[in-house]
């Protein structure tokens, strides 16, 4: 049976990453070293310098968010792989605080927030969102996330409605291959990643500035040419921050993924999926997967854009989505 482009994507991962531990299993010296020098090179992250950054005191660590602007909540979500946090989010999240409030989080373990030593699998994330809506948001809010970050989304939209008004998907994973639970392969990775030297090894290997500016360019950006240095640097400092190995090992080995495929039908709120004409992982075609399991759902697809269109085209991608929100506000206006 042929795979698909995700189970090859996959497949080109999990080889990278086990390339990344034969390699750190030459020696054990040389590995310890590199990973020594790479460890006292790295540099925190600057602060924002957009929004005002908050902290939201969760019960595994302190969440750090950037909050903007005023009215109608709308929390925006990061994607997951190598580096991501809600950076990818900054120009969207600008031009969205002309007109709502705007929190953009990073999720336990990733960006800013804190990164405990522990198993990041999709019911933390789930849970975490589920609290950061009631403790933080504290009212309905529309909830937008990206990638395996979509997955979450609606499983929220499931289990809590009353938490949200409308739900908007960016390229969303959880229906193919990023839904599947762990098998024993992947639970063989993600054991080998998590080992303090072959381990690390591996994921510095994985997270270096040549494999990331291929990972922008091969898997991420429809354009090629938007792969530039500012971008791999912020992915490579962010990626590297102390604690930051563990989530990213949950992320490449599948421990965070999470199936909705089965539950997609009982989301009875609005939902808005926004995808990438030349987006890899899924791809566009992947669309109608979803848009047949929520009748309430529409779709926007961006021409010139891969898998983070709010990150490519984030004028057009803020325009469109406050259209949408316009569009959905209208029937309570116009019954009142």
């Amino acid at each position: 049976m042929a795979r698909t482009s995700q189970e090859d994507q996959k497949h080109r991962r999990r080889s990278r990453l086990l390339k990344g531990l034969l390699l750190g299993g030459a020696a054990v010296g040389l590995p310890a070293l590199a990973n020594a020098l790479i460890a006292r090179r790295n540099r925190r992250l600057p602060p924002p310098g957009w929004g005002r950054t908050q902290r939201y005191s969760w019960k595994l660590g302190e969440i750090s968010y950037q909050d903007l602007g005023a009215g109608e909540p709308v929390v925006l979500v990061h994607s997951f792989g190598p580096g991501h946090d809600s950076e990818e989010w900054r120009q969207v999240a600008e031009a969205l605080s002309r007109e709502y409030r705007v929190l953009a989080v990073d999720l336990i373990g990733w960006g800013r927030s804190e990164k405990p030593d522990s198993v990041y699998d999709g019911e933390v994330y789930i849970q975490l969102l589920g609290d950061f809506l009631e403790d933080v948001v504290t009212r309905r809010c529309v909830l937008v996330a990206a990638g395996l970050s979509g997955a979450y989304a609606i499983q929220v939209a499931v289990d809590r409605p009353e938490l949200l008004a409308a739900v908007g998907l960016v390229v969303p994973a959880g229906i193919d291959a990023e839904g599947d639970e762990p098998d024993l392969k992947d639970a063989l990775v993600h054991w080998l990643l998590r080992t303090p030297v072959f381990g690390t090894a591996a994921l510095n290997l994985y997270t270096s500035q040549t494999a990331l500016g291929q990972y922008l360019r091969r898997e991420v950006l429809a354009t090629p040419e938007r792969a530039d240095a500012a971008k791999i640097e912020h992915l490579y400092r962010s990626s590297h921050q102390p604690g930051a190995h563990a989530a990213l090992a949950a992320y490449v080995s599948g421990y965070s993924n999470h199936r909705v495929v089965e539950v997609l039908s009982r989301c009875g709120l609005p939902v808005w999926l926004a995808w990438g004409r030349g987006a890899r992982n899924p791809s566009v075609e992947t669309a109608d997967l979803w848009l047949q399991r929520m009748p309430l759902a529409e779709l926007d697809v961006f021409e010139e854009s891969g898998n983070l269109p709010h990150l490519e085209e984030p004028r057009a991608f803020a325009n469109r989505l406050q259209r949408y929100l316009e569009r959905r506000a209208e029937p309570a206006l116009s019954s009142e």
